[in-house]
C-alpha cells in the first residue's frame, strides 16, 4: 500500500498556482489564539492531474474546508457522455456517475439517466444507493493509534512520500504562489468563496453533498 501511494504521488503533476483557490471563513481571526492579520486558509479548491496512462487527461477537482454546510467526505466520478443522445436530449443533462461517500457514513451509489415511464422516449435521472451504517466502527484516530501500537505502518506516510507530495504542492505554497496572496473570505455555512467556481470553469460545477436522509444524526 505504501509503495502504491508513493507511485501515485510521483505521478502527480505539480500544482498550477492558477488552479488553486484559498479561502478563510469570516470570523476566523476572532477565534482564540488566531492572529488578527492571519492569512491561514480554512478552505482550498484545486485541480489536480495524474500523469499516467490510466488517468491522463482526467481532471481531479478537490475542495475541502471548515464551516461548510455539511461535514462529509465524498467522491463523485462523472462519466463521459456518449456521442449519441439516446433520448434525443441536449448536452445539458447531468452525466452518469458513481458516488462514494466515505464518512461519516459509507454510501456507494450509481447514477444514470433511464427511460421515463410511458410511451414517450424521454429520460430521467435515477440513483441506485447502497448504504452501510454501523455504530461500532473505529474512529480514524483510534485506528491510527492502534496501528502504531501494533507496529503496522500501512496508513502512515514515509519520508519518500512526504517529499513526493511536497513536490506537488510546492509551486502553490512557495515563492509567488497563492500562499503569498490574501485568502478569499467566505461566509460560514456556505460552500466557500465564489472565486472557487473558476477552478471548475468548463465543467459542470462543484458537487455539493446532501444530508443522508436515513442518518441517525
Amino acid at each position: 500500500m505504501r509503495a502504491e501511494k508513493l507511485r501515485l504521488f510521483r505521478a502527480m503533476r505539480p500544482l498550477d498556482p492558477g488552479q488553486v483557490v484559498r479561502g478563510q471563513f469570516r470570523g476566523y481571526r476572532d477565534e482564540e489564539g488566531v492572529a488578527a492579520d492571519s492569512n491561514v486558509e480554512t478552505f482550498v479548491a484545486l485541480c489536480l492531474h495524474i500523469d499516467t496512462w490510466r488517468w491522463s487527461g482526467v481532471p481531479f477537482y478537490i475542495r475541502a474546508g471548515k464551516r461548510l454546510p455539511l461535514t462529509s467526505t465524498e467522491v463523485v466520478v462523472n462519466l463521459k457522455p456518449p456521442p449519441l443522445a439516446i433520448f434525443g436530449e441536449d448536452g445539458a443533462t447531468a452525466p452518469n456517475f458513481f458516488r462514494f461517500r466515505l464518512s461519516p457514513e459509507v454510501v456507494i451509489s450509481a447514477g444514470a439517466r433511464v427511460k421515463r415511464h410511458g410511451e414517450e422516449l424521454r429520460g430521467e435521472p435515477v440513483e441506485l444507493i447502497a448504504r452501510r451504517q454501523s455504530g461500532t466502527e473505529t474512529l480514524p484516530y483510534e485506528r491510527l493509534l492502534r496501528d502504531a501500537l501494533r507496529g503496522d505502518p500501512s496508513l502512515f506516510t514515509d519520508d519518500e512520500s512526504v517529499e513526493a507530495a511536497w513536490r506537488v504542492v510546492q509551486p502553490a505554497l512557495c515563492g509567488g504562489g497563492v500562499a503569498a496572496t490574501p485568502a478569499h473570505a467566505y461566509e460560514s455555512g456556505s460552500w466557500g468563496p465564489s472565486a472557487a467556481t473558476r477552478i471548475v470553469a468548463g465543467a459542470r460545477g462543484w458537487h455539493n453533498p446532501q444530508p443522508d436522509e436515513e442518518s441517525p444524526c
